[in-house]
């Protein structure tokens, strides 16, 4: 819920250096971020606990020589430890009794309780000088997370095309967030009898009988990872989940975060502040006065989660599922020059402009799909001073015309960057915000959506974002590209001739992973 906040520091001082405090389990969630340069984790219970921990934490903290501290949880221990590291300016809000604590305390918002997180975060933003819009978190695994996540998944019975359910029926919180086992059991034999799909379990370390328990009450075995991953490896096989089914929990937002439809089911918590973001998800709730209360254990009846059926819920994930597996919210993200059309080098001429053969066929099958088009171009030749904004606009123009005219073809989007690459911006390859962008103007599920380019910025763009990207070979120095990206660590998830091909690639992967309920 913090991510957006940080990448809109990033993207507002991209020249400061970013370090990150956090607990174990969410300093693991930020370590692919590109929007963190360092991590100090804060351990507690362990060396920082108590007093003395703080004094220690303190101690670390001092040695950074940080110039500010930005407190986003509400939290007295991080304010204190700020204070002792000498932290010359400490922002955050005025609770908790921690105001004295801070040298720019912030009045908590007055609608705080009807704010999401991810909102309440973003108001101390304007502290800082920085306005932002509101956008979904986005988290990061590794190619070879991946490829382990995938290979435990096939060890399993799992195979590519398999439609793969994640269960998730603990709470660290307490117990007042947990449905019912047996309930969870239910709906997930409901899911293998209407639509073959394979379950997996999930849970943290102490809910290993739990997971055991919903596993025993079922029909056909899922498979049961409970307290077995580590925060990272339950983030790739969350991302391999067709849909995920979970109480208001940690992994529910990493899910969403990865563009998996989520069906939460809620009770003694609010939804206005922790349901995932986005629009991909469902809660679930009962409609009972006592709720929300925040309670760890339920005092009486549990009538915020007795209240929900299984029919309820099992409808519900049924229509969500449905909806996810159409094709609307699918991009296809696509480099300008060397991908679509030939690339001479800063194209500032729309007459130099051309087509590679069969482009405009492509894309046109794209758009006969209902896939989203989009064009995410670095043009730094605006940067360098050799060509204006306005001149790129003729370009793209004359860009369009010729798809249109060809073979009626359409972009839904064109996003491109014009800083220089000496310039520390968000939004060049490979970075993600042009990417960002579009997903919020275009309504898509980054998580579902594909990059087509000729450089080793777009592959890497892809593994950034968490989506498959294809290396087309269209480009100068395909050899080169390619090269590098070997000695980066980094493999696309196709290689091929060209736009055409890689597009047919993705309509069978669609295809194959479109098993409809």
């Amino acid at each position: 819920m913090f991510a957006p906040a940080l990448a809109a520091i990033r993207h507002a001082y991209p020249q400061w250096h970013l370090t990150l405090l956090a607990k174990p389990a969410s300093a693991s969630l930020f370590e692919r971020s590109p929007d963190i340069d360092d991590v100090v984790v804060y351990r507690d219970p362990g060396i920082h606990s108590g007093w003395r921990g703080l004094l220690k934490l303190g101690h670390d903290l001092k040695t950074g020589e940080y110039d500010l501290a930005l407190l986003f949880q509400n939290s007295i221990g991080a304010a204190v430890a700020a204070r002792l590291a000498g932290i010359p300016i400490r922002l955050g809000y005025d609770t908790d009794g921690r105001g004295w604590l801070l040298t720019h305390p912030v009045a908590r918002p007055g609608n705080a309780k009807h704010l999401s997180l991810i909102g309440y975060f973003r108001g101390l933003l304007p502290s800082l000088g920085i306005t932002s819009e509101e956008t979904a978190p986005v988290l990061h695994a590794s190619d070879d997370e991946d490829l382990r996540a995938a290979a435990l998944l096939r060890n399993h019975g799992v195979g590519s095309t398999d439609l793969l359910i994640g269960l998730n029926p603990g709470s660290v919180y307490g117990t007042a967030k947990q449905w019912s086992f047996r309930r969870y059991a239910a709906v997930a034999n409901r899911f293998v009898e209407a639509v073959g799909a394979k379950i997996i379990i999930f849970g943290g370390p102490g809910e290993e009988e739990l997971g055991s328990r919903v596993a025993q009450a079922m029909r056909t075995g899922p498979i049961v990872l409970s307290g077995k991953t580590t925060v990272r490896e339950l983030m790739a096989l969350l991302k391999r989940c067709h849909m995920l089914l979970t109480n208001d929990t940690g992994p529910m937002h990493v899910a969403s975060a990865f563009g998996v439809p989520v069906v939460a089911i809620f009770g003694p918590t609010d939804p206005a502040a922790t349901a995932p973001a986005g629009m991909n998800h469902v809660v679930v709730t009962a409609q009972v006065g006592c709720s929300p209360c925040l309670l760890r254990a339920c005092p009486i009846d549990h009538a915020c989660m007795n209240g929900i059926e299984e029919q309820e819920v099992f409808g519900a994930a049924m229509a969500l599922l449905k909806r996810s597996r159409s094709t609307t919210d699918i991009a296809v993200f696509l480099d300008r020059d060397g991908t679509i059309n030939y690339d001479p080098g800063y194209l500032s001429d729309p007459g130099a402009l051309k087509l590679f053969p069969g482009a405009a066929s492509a894309i046109a099958h794209l758009n006969a799909e209902g896939i989203k088009t989009v064009v995410v171009s670095n043009q730094s030749g605006i940067g360098r001073g050799l060509f204006t904004e306005s001149a790129l606009a003729e370009v793209h123009g004359r860009l369009r015309d010729l798809l249109r005219a060809e073979v009626g073809a359409t972009l839904d989007g064109i996003y491109y960057c014009p800083h220089h690459p000496d310039v520390r911006c968000q939004c060049r390859k490979p970075r993600q915000e042009m990417l960002i962008r579009a997903s919020k103007d275009l309504h898509l599920n980054i998580g579902r959506s594909y990059m087509i380019g000729d450089k080793a910025s777009d592959i890497s763009l892809a593994v950034n974002a968490g989506l498959k990207g294809l290396f087309v070979k269209t480009g100068h120095d395909p050899e080169g590209e390619l090269t590098r990206l070997r000695e980066e660590g980094v493999q696309p998830h196709h290689v091929t001739e060209n736009l055409r091909m890689a597009v047919e690639w993705i309509l069978t992967d669609i295809r194959s992973n479109a098993q409809p309920p």
